[in-house]
């Protein structure tokens, strides 16, 4: 993609409204716009990002044997009253009347539809274990929506919910989802640790919160440091495996790791002192397993083996996906701007020509981009007619992880200049050099 014919509204100074880092980048970026408070636009680079996140979230789902569909925005009040949680769910809930005076919502959550769903289609245990999942646009009515992204009434959510026949396989399902997460977020470059948490108005006997540390996190969190030295790095995992999924589980939830609501002082004070941390987190993702909890209300049964009718077993799964961009900044950005992992950034590299107009300078970059081109890598080229300290902060503000400078004096030597932007090292290499080594670090993203 050319910067000249590229839609990018990219802002010199910090917006009064923001507050946080996240949010500020986001806007100066042109990353999104703000249409009503906690609404946005997504404007086409936060949108490459945004659907880079979702890709990840798909592939990691599938891997376990989670099966996609897609649920609409707009439910049938009726199937709130059967849960009983209609009422209970307070002003977060939108709710209106379509033109037959039928009273609906706008989903901030989808367990009474799928329930629904799974009620008329599945009665038997031989079509169990089933888990469902979409990625779909949800609303909650905040009191105050603020830190852009980071809580707005409009957000993306991957929301999953698996169907069990008994405890046992419906704990198993938990303990998959756990795993599949703890893979979704290093795979997005976050330390995202696994806590004990309420359940809240969702329900269920056990749930726990994946939280990103950050100075700007809502919640208060205590924790051994020794987790957050736990990687799933590039091990393999039987999903169908009880046992080693249960094990993982078990790894990254042995230490202590609880929210405000959860924290046990006494448990939290026979850590070693040096271990012992409290942070601010930012919450990115919650599994809960509530059993019977809407199976029973709304008669979601299936016949067992024996013949007998029984509640099936449930649990959901949530990622907050257009969240995870303003988790991601916050985690990982400098003064200059943001520091994309390569797992999420919207351009794998940028390429800036010190001197455009210059015949050598200009065919050297457009060599370059169709390179990259032809290994399915799509540059962000900075073509425009601007001075280069202008292209450098643009390219330091949205955050690339990788920068190739092309210039004349370094095409007189045969060379262009490679930048890591998370370390800021650079490099002379010949521009196929360059080339070859963009390719070898994306070839296993």
């Amino acid at each position: 993609m050319r910067v000249s014919r590229y839609f990018m509204p990219v802002l010199k100074e910090n917006p009064a409204e923001a507050q946080i880092v996240s949010h500020r980048y986001m806007l100066r970026a042109g990353m999104i716009k703000q249409q009503a408070a906690g609404i946005y636009s997504w404007l086409p680079l936060g949108l490459r990002v945004l659907n880079r996140i979702q890709q990840i979230v798909h592939e990691e789902q599938v891997r376990a044997g989670h099966i996609p569909l897609l649920m609409p925005t707009l439910q049938p009040a009726d199937l709130w009253r059967e849960s009983g949680r209609y009422d209970d769910y307070g002003q977060e809930m939108l709710r209106i009347k379509d033109r037959q005076d039928r009273e609906m919502l706008y989903g901030p959550t989808n367990e009474e539809m799928i329930t629904d769903i799974f009620r008329a289609h599945v009665g038997s245990y031989k079509d169990l274990p089933l888990t469902l999942y979409h990625i779909q646009w949800k609303f909650r009515d905040e009191m105050r929506p603020r830190f852009g992204v980071m809580r707005g009434r409009e957000f993306l959510m991957k929301d999953g919910y698996n169907f069990d026949v008994d405890k046992a396989a419906a704990l198993h399902a938990y303990n998959r989802h756990m795993v599949s997460y703890l893979r979704t977020y290093e795979r997005m470059g976050l330390t995202a640790i696994p806590m004990r948490a309420d359940s809240g108005p969702i329900g269920g006997e056990d749930t726990h919160e994946f939280l990103v540390l950050a100075a700007t996190g809502e919640s208060e969190v205590f924790f051994d440091s020794a987790v957050t030295d736990l990687r799933l790095g590039s091990r393999e995992v039987d999903y169908d495996n009880r046992e080693d999924v249960a094990a993982v589980c078990k790894e990254f939830t042995t230490l202590y790791a609880r929210t405000d609501e959860t924290h046990d002082q006494a448990l939290f004070d026979a850590i070693p002192e040096e271990r012992r941390k409290v942070a601010r987190g930012i919450e990115v993702g919650q599994i809960f397993y509530f059993g019977t909890k809407y199976s029973e209300s709304m008669g979601a049964t299936v016949v067992t083996a024996d013949g007998s009718k029984v509640p099936v077993e449930m649990g959901s799964h949530g990622i907050g996906v257009s969240r995870l961009l303003g988790a991601i900044i916050e985690a990982s950005h400098d003064d200059k701007g943001i520091i994309w992992p390569e797992g999420v950034t919207p351009f794998p590299v940028g390429i800036v020509n010190l001197k455009q107009g210059d015949a050598a300078a200009d065919a050297a970059c457009e060599g370059l981009y169709k390179a990259l081109k032809a290994k399915s890598l799509e540059a962000l080229y900075d073509d425009r007619e601007e001075r280069a300290g202008a292209k450098f902060a643009t390219m330091d503000l949205i955050g690339l992880p990788w920068r190739i400078t092309v210039g004349p004096r370094g095409l007189a030597n045969g060379v262009v200049e490679l930048t890591s932007r998370r370390t800021g090292v650079s490099e002379e290499m010949a521009p196929e050099a360059a080339v070859a080594r963009i390719a070898e670090i994306y070839a296993g993203i």
